[in-house]
């Protein structure tokens, strides 16, 4: 009886223990600028409704834990950048700003997960100077190389931060993942497939018993998730690829509610607000 007894305390005690070494973060999304009017549902979504209109923002993502771990998804843009100003955003605050709102100094962040290299989610890196870069090893190759090649697809880039991520990668401090299912840092993963660009991620949290989906762009706007239809030809590489990766992520979330799109402003009535700016995911 005693030896039953102690097997089901070391049981217990096991347990305990791999639950309290399941990291906890905290995620937000921040909001750095919008566009001032909904824009058709079909500028999002292939074959979607033109008569419906949504409301577009543009977010990163902050990651936080107890430990001093800042880690960024995605980096917004500066408002000089001639794309910025060419697409209207409306509303702007420089993302390091945004970030001050959540109580952490452009300083404090350790590490800048890049989804996919367009210029509203990349051109800020320059404002994180402590920052380490994650991108995508086929995704950062595409975009400093054959991108600008006769004919090649640029569309989203920005000429400086190509420059901007080369002088990173001659500095050391950006890594490039090389390929699918990659656990980065601890309880964080991130996952290929979408091919919103030339191999884009997504990535996976571990917030306590939960997994959450930072979609970014791999998902535009709720619609594409809830009817499974893909971006339109200028959103994807691969529109076939694009609704497999939303199937897929519905497997990796522990709720659809916790598959967070890129662009949809729903997402601000969703989650609770800590900010105007900033939305509390978990």
């Amino acid at each position: 009886m005693k030896k039953m007894l102690l097997a089901f305390l070391m049981l217990v005690l096991a347990h305990t223990a791999v639950v309290a070494q399941q990291p906890n973060y905290e995620i937000y999304a921040l909001k750095y600028a919008v566009l001032q009017q909904p824009t058709p549902i079909a500028n999002w979504v292939l074959n979607g409704p033109d008569k419906d209109s949504v409301g577009i923002v543009f977010v990163f993502w902050l990651i936080k834990d107890n430990a001093g771990k800042n880690i960024l998804v995605d980096a917004g843009c500066n408002n000089d950048l001639q794309a910025a100003i060419d697409f209207g955003l409306y509303n702007f605050t420089r993302p390091d700003s945004v970030l001050l709102e959540a109580g952490v100094k452009a300083t404090d962040i350790t590490d800048i997960i890049i989804t996919h290299p367009h210029w509203d989610h990349v051109d800020g890196v320059n404002l994180f100077p402590n920052a380490h870069i994650w991108i995508q090893k086929e995704d950062y190759t595409y975009f400093v190389g054959q991108a600008w090649q006769k004919d090649a697809n640029h569309g989203g880039f920005a000429k400086r931060d190509v420059l901007q991520l080369v002088d990173l990668n001659i500095a050391g401090k950006l890594t490039m993942v090389d390929g699918d299912d990659k656990e980065i840092i601890p309880g964080i993963k991130v996952y290929t497939g979408s091919r919103h660009t030339y191999n884009s991620q997504y990535v996976q949290v571990q917030s306590g018993k939960d997994k959450v989906i930072i979609a970014s762009d791999n998902i535009w706007i709720y619609y594409n998730l809830d009817k499974m239809m893909p971006a339109p030809a200028y959103g994807t590489f691969d529109a076939k690829a694009y609704v497999a990766a939303m199937q897929r992520m519905k497997t990796l979330a522990s709720s659809p509610a916790l598959i967070i799109p890129g662009h949809d402003a729903q997402m601000f009535a969703w989650f609770a607000n800590i900010t105007n700016n900033i939305i509390k995911i978990k």
